[in-house]
């Protein structure tokens, strides 16, 4: 069931959904630089899908679930391609890397808040 954020709900939620904000921007610039290799991006993912994992989990509250996946949709359909963002000059790449990363972030994320959501109507 999707939850309703309660007045002394923890912040575990919140803060795991701003590190995983910085770790794919941080890693979308290392990227870019070509200083991250296979092993190192692997690793950055799973971090990113774990998470999104906590964010799904923790950090949605049912008002919200509507408007955030179709937030998710639309970022990541525009991820796979990254818009043709590469294509600029000198910010193209690492602004491509960076939306790469963020959709690897929130889509975990989507999945269980789409899980819940199904689970919802499915119980009424």
């Amino acid at each position: 069931m999707v939850r309703r954020r309660k007045a002394n709900d923890s912040n575990i939620g919140y803060y795991s959904f701003l590190l995983g904000i910085l770790i794919a921007v941080i890693a979308g610039l290392v990227a870019a630089a070509g200083q991250l290799d296979d092993v190192s991006s692997a690793t950055v993912v799973l971090v990113l899908v774990i998470l999104g994992l906590v964010v799904g989990l923790l950090n949605l509250v049912e008002k919200d679930v509507t408007a955030f996946l179709l937030a998710v949709v639309a970022l990541v359909a525009v991820g796979g391609t990254a818009g043709g963002l590469s294509l600029i000059p000198y910010i193209g790449l690492p602004l491509a890397d960076i939306i790469n990363y963020i959709s690897a972030f929130v889509a975990p994320a989507a999945v269980v808040v789409a899980l819940k959501t199904i689970w919802d109507l499915a119980v009424i």
